[in-house]
């Protein structure tokens, strides 16, 4: 499919018809400003909206949507490459149903619309050129809880309508073959691990964990048998990042997602990998994982491979 101009003026924005709930602009999310109290935020499965904006050949930390639910409605106001990837959700051109992980075009004037995901939970949306909403401390990822970045902070609404950046030369379809959603997440050993006893620890690696309805971007809160630390004394607070597990005094732990706080109190009885924590982030509520352990030469070899994935792309995405 070859681009081509439209007869009116190409205006470079795209419009919110519907918005659901909770969709939001991510990149990568802000980093370097931990020490000011300042959540990293970005997009909860990196993966997905990297891969998107590798198709789109976008650099790889513009920004996109991370969409939750449904139904949405989005009409390009310029012609328009784009790409959905993460979950499965139902999805329509004007009428023409399109899939995930494929570089679809759309002319000015057509409309996306989204229905629920048909598994897993979040959705994200890429243009070429990236939305441009402005930069706050180096990103443009929503802060729900700080209030800020984004698109004035907040979740998106009826009528809101997003700057995108310049269009790209792309003249082709051309699609992958996107990761598949396994409810086995990789995890390391935390810092207060051994202050469970055995049969506890045991419990942690053997059960599956639920996701609860009290999730959300800040951290998943989980469900399971109860894991108990015993006698040991108060922690002080400490440093905490995206993926660690920390075990509150209920026995049910929490794995904390890209806007959680910086700082913690609570024993870190495991962390999720890097190469993992988009598998928390697509479990939906209600949904299940185990956590498998591994140690920390398995997470680097991981993560090299998720790093391998990404950049096979870079030979595609011109076609």
């Amino acid at each position: 499919m070859h681009r081509e101009s439209g007869t009116r003026e190409q205006t470079s924005s795209i419009r919110m018809i519907r918005a659901g709930i909770l969709t939001t602009v991510q990149d990568l999310g802000r980093h370097g400003s931990r020490h000011l109290g300042v959540a990293q935020a970005g997009a909860l499965d990196r993966y997905s909206l990297m891969l998107a904006n590798k198709l789109l050949g976008n650099s790889i930390d513009s920004a996109g949507l991370e969409i939750l639910v449904g139904p949405v409605e989005i009409e390009f106001e310029r012609d328009t490459w784009f790409v959905l990837c993460g979950a499965n959700f139902a999805a329509h051109l004007d009428h023409i149903s399109i899939s995930k992980a494929w570089r679809h075009f759309a002319r000015a004037g057509q409309r996306l619309i989204l229905q629920g995901a048909q598994k897993e939970a979040r959705c994200y949306l890429a243009v070429d050129g990236g939305i441009c909403v402005g930069l706050v401390l180096g990103s443009r990822s929503t802060d729900l809880q700080a209030q800020f970045g984004g698109f004035d902070g907040r979740a998106l609404k009826k009528g809101d309508r997003l700057p995108i950046g310049s269009p790209r030369n792309l003249r082709s379809r051309v699609g992958v073959q996107q990761r598949m959603w396994t409810p086995e997440v990789r995890a390391i050993r935390g810092p207060e691990f051994t202050q469970f006893d055995l049969p506890t620890q045991k419990r942690f690696w053997q059960q599956a964990w639920q996701v609860t309805s009290q999730s959300n971007r800040m951290g998943f809160r989980l469900q399971g048998e109860t894991l108990e630390r015993g006698g040991h004394s108060q922690l002080l607070s400490h440093a905490v990042l995206p993926g660690v597990i920390q075990v509150p005094p209920n026995g049910q732990p929490i794995v904390l997602l890209a806007d959680c706080q910086t700082t913690g109190g609570y024993p870190r009885i495991a962390t999720v990998i890097e190469a993992d924590l988009w598998k928390v982030a697509q479990t939906p509520i209600g949904g299940h994982f185990c956590f498998i352990e591994v140690d920390h030469d398995a997470a680097k070899i991981a993560s090299k491979k998720w790093q391998r994935e990404l950049n096979r792309l870079d030979g595609v995405i011109h076609a």
